[in-house]
């Protein structure tokens, strides 16, 4: 129920469709709305008797493996809905899937938020189920359903089971990484690789690592939009079903109460979310995102804010790939309200945000502890002191940050355990333009890349690729592999996937296509990475830097490859870089829409 509202108001609210099935006041135009909606069985009664009207915000398809099934988890969302006095109306949301859209998901994450936008606008609904699951489709609803406010609460779909390989877990996503480096190594062939990896997703739901994935699920519930508990669940447990049936109830009393995302979303819940992402050891993709949905609904949210907040917080899940364990251990550990008492107790928490089931986030995990300390730690027994993220600026770009959960013995031994120069490291420079550029080159002699070397990725930011790929967690080449040199130091403007275990760095801002430091940089400088001081610098003299910009920029500027198709070229034009979520520049000014204004009748 909405703060000091009293039961009997709740009655009296007329609700947003009404305007559509049920206004006196346009008899023609309640007649052509209502006539259409009944051909296929609806009555009038339903739809002019008041009662909520939910959306169901339907991202699962063939197209997307991830959120399939959704197609069977709305029903138990209808059934909920309907038990609670309202009525479903289940629409598509454009298909999003990380691994099969080329050139990439990500550049279809506004498109969906633009559907999405129009569809809760525009059409008689009076609240929504978003429901979600692979990587982009969480950031998309959520973006929508800010920019709109109408009542929303998010249905994650759920991890898939867990895959163990010759008796050792192995994790989607973070498996097809290491088969890719035995394959350099010639440990296996190229059947073996296809072979291992296609037994690799073994049921439906989504990556079962702490991915993207899992982040984005679990950090809608830490903004406090999705029921406790809800992220964790496999898609095929039983309590997933349930939970959507929850869902559903819960989105026709949201709807009654008019509580809305911009209740729930302030600038606490974002706080709580960037602590969370660094309990779970969340991917680099997180900050994208979450900034994103904060632009949408007007909060302040910078990427420095994910160093400020987030970087002391210790790891607490020991998940893959920044631990041991997979998805089903830890939803029985607890999962994130296990994770959440653990920094409630620790006072790092605003305990007070209102979350969506009408209560605080204090009382929702007040009892919620950990039934296994070993995949769920204590706050006091971490697997990592400081897990966040380090956010670095210097002459190579304005922002980039670097997941410090990832940092192996190895990778630390190597780059940062100087005892004249700790947390920093200097290196010669190998630079690709794009993917396709160090798939042909990476094994070239003549580029002198040895266990020092500093690989950089660069043209795959949000206009450069365009969308930004998932490309900078780069591998050695074969001949450093097959000497036991696993993993370089890799920067890059684009992105990587949040299962991968790499300590890169990524998201640069301002990418190379907008005139970033990395369109200057050259193959063969010197770069210097200093963790201490939060600074990314090719070291040549500013002299030199401003004549490398003037000559780029007399010959045009960064060149990267045409636009393939309309939305490619519309979003290129008007989108934000990374560090600032990626959003659509002129979108971020339209906010609570539906409390604005009234959409135009259509006839």
């Amino acid at each position: 129920m909405a703060k000091n509202e009293k039961p009997h108001e709740q009655q009296k609210r007329r609700l947003r469709s009404q305007l559509w099935f049920d206004n006196p006041d346009n008899p023609g135009m309640t007649a052509l709305y209502l006539e259409r909606y009944l051909n296929y069985g609806l009555t009038r009664e339903e739809l002019s008797s008041g009662r909520p009207i939910i959306g169901i915000a339907q991202t699962g398809s063939d197209l997307s493996p991830c959120n399939r099934h959704h197609l069977e988890l709305a029903e138990r969302v209808r059934a909920g809905i309907r038990d609670a006095g309202g009525i479903a109306l289940e629409f598509p949301v454009h298909p999003i899937q990380e691994t099969g859209k080329r050139p990439t998901a990500a550049l279809d994450r506004n498109l969906a938020y633009l559907g999405l936008v129009e569809v809760l606008y525009g059409y008689p609904l009076d609240g929504a189920v978003l429901m979600t699951g692979c990587d982009k489709t969480t950031p998309a609803c959520l973006m929508a359903a800010a920019t709109v406010n109408t009542p929303a609460i998010v249905l994650s779909g759920g991890p898939m089971l867990d895959h163990y390989l010759n008796g050792k877990r192995m994790g989607s996503g973070t498996l097809i990484w290491q088969a890719r480096q035995d394959q350099a190594a010639g440990k296996i062939d190229y059947k073996e690789f296809m072979e291992i990896v296609a037994q690799s997703a073994p049921s439906i739901g989504h990556c079962n690592t702490m991915g993207t994935a899992s982040t984005m699920n679990a950090l809608a519930e830490a903004l406090g939009m999705s029921l406790p508990g809800c992220a964790a669940i496999p898609a095929p447990y039983r309590e997933r079903a349930q939970i959507a049936y929850l869902t559903g109830k819960r989105a026709v009393e949201i709807v009654r109460e008019d509580l809305k995302p911009s209740d729930i979303l302030t600038r606490a819940a974002f706080e709580n979310a960037i602590v969370a992402c660094s309990a779970i050891g969340g991917s680099t993709n997180a900050p994208i995102h979450i900034n994103a949905i904060a632009r949408h609904v007007g909060v302040e949210l910078k990427i420095e804010d994910w160093e400020k907040l987030g970087h002391d917080v210790p790891l607490l899940v020991n998940m893959q790939p920044a631990g041991e364990y997979l998805g089903e251990e830890y939803f029985r550990a607890g999962g994130l309200p296990a994770v959440m008492h653990e920094l409630l107790q620790a006072k790092r928490l605003h305990g007070d945000a209102l979350t969506i089931n009408g209560k605080t986030y204090a009382e929702n995990v007040a009892r919620a502890k950990s039934s296994d300390a070993d995949v769920i730690r204590p706050y006091a027994k971490p697997l990592k002191p400081h897990a966040g993220f380090k956010v670095l600026h210097g002459n190579l770009f304005d922002s980039a940050i670097m997941k410090t959960s990832v940092i192996s013995d190895e990778f630390r031994k190597r780059y940062l355990s100087n005892a004249k120069d700790p947390n920093a490291f200097e290196g010669r420079a190998i630079v690709f333009d794009g993917p396709e550029d160090y798939h042909h080159r990476i094994d070239d002699p003549a580029l002198g890349i040895d266990e020092h070397s500093v690989l950089f990725m660069r043209g795959v930011g949000a206009i450069g690729y365009p969308g930004s790929a998932e490309v900078v967690n780069m591998q050695p080449p074969a001949a450093l592999i097959k000497k036991g040199v696993t993993s370089l130091a890799c920067i890059g403007d684009g992105r990587q996937s949040g299962t991968s275990g790499s300590p890169s760095i990524l998201n640069a801002s301002p990418e190379a296509a907008a005139g970033g430091g990395l369109a200057l940089l050259k193959t063969g400088d010197r770069v210097r990475i200093d963790l201490n001081k939060g600074t990314a610098d090719i070291l040549i003299s500013d002299a030199e830097l401003t004549a490398r910009r003037a000559a780029l920029q007399k010959g045009g500027g960064y060149r990267y490859p045409p636009s393939q198709t309309p939305w490619q070229e519309i979003q290129r034009a008007m989108v934000d870089q990374l560090a600032d979520g990626m959003v659509l520049q002129p979108a971020v000014k339209y906010q609570r829409v539906a409390q604005k204004f009234v959409p135009r009748d259509n006839h």
